[in-house]
């Protein structure tokens, strides 16, 4: 394979991902082919704003306890993500929590009003993950929080490749076409390399339980709305992701805590 050429087709494709994903100032072209090859760059966006929050925690870290760094760099990453990955949550907290029908259910994810189940699970989320991360040793946050965000993100890439999109449009449609064989090469080298980084701070059983509450949120979340729609949405990708996510960080605490 030509490295040159490939870096030189894929850059562009992995700058529309961190355009789709995040509020970074990032500047590519756009093609429908482009966007729909994304999914397979997420792990690696999700590295590079675990990266950033992680410098931010440290930073922080410097100056004031763990809570409020921890306070500080949750803040950090929403603002980065312009809180996508929370509105899809809450969304689907309000459609699952509220809708007796499918329909009702759909109905309810589309309405861009937050109510009392988003409104709960939202902040009970992210105070979940700044508690998680206070208790967590400080010489393991920023490779934590770089693995957490990058494996969530492969997490939701895994509900792309395996699941149906139920939407004639919304903000999974352009993505919904699965993930090829270098796709997934893509995403295992992704991950294999921040699984490396991360076992020069916790032991392995750490990562394994980290794994596995990954595994768990996943399931948990996938379960819930599968059940009751049959498919995902956009808003059911920010769920998993911010459930695996949680979930991950939840695991190696269990661990390392």
């Amino acid at each position: 394979m030509d490295l040159n050429r490939w870096v030189r087709g894929e850059w562009p494709v992995f700058l529309l991902a961190v355009q789709f994903l995040t509020r970074l100032p990032v500047t590519v072209d756009y093609t429908p082919e482009r966007l729909e090859a994304t999914p397979r760059w997420y792990p690696a966006v999700g590295v590079l704003i675990g990266a950033m929050v992680a410098v931010i925690w440290w930073g922080s870290a410097l100056i004031w306890s763990p809570v409020v760094a921890a306070v500080v760099c949750t803040t950090a990453s929403v603002l980065i993500t312009g809180a996508f990955h929370e509105d899809g949550f809450a969304d689907a907290c309000d459609g699952l929590g509220g809708g007796q029908t499918r329909a009702r259910v759909l109905e309810i994810m589309r309405d861009s009003r937050l109510g009392t189940y988003g409104t709960l699970g939202v902040g009970l989320m992210v105070g979940g993950k700044i508690a998680v991360l206070a208790a967590l040793p400080p010489h393991a946050v920023p490779l934590v929080l770089v693995a957490g965000h990058a494996a969530s993100r492969a997490s939701a890439v895994w509900v792309i490749a395996t699941s149906s999109y139920l939407r004639d449009h919304g903000t999974g449609k352009p993505v919904a076409n699965g993930i090829d064989r270098h796709g997934l090469a893509v995403i295992g080298w992704t991950l294999g390399g921040v699984a490396v980084a991360l076992l020069m701070a916790v032991p392995v059983w750490a990562l394994l339980c980290g794994a596995l509450g990954l595994a768990a949120g996943h399931y948990a979340m996938r379960r819930r709305f599968e059940r009751r729609l049959g498919g995902y949405t956009g808003d059911c990708l920010g769920a998993v992701q911010q459930c695996s996510e949680i979930g991950f960080l939840l695991g190696v605490l269990a661990v390392v805590g």
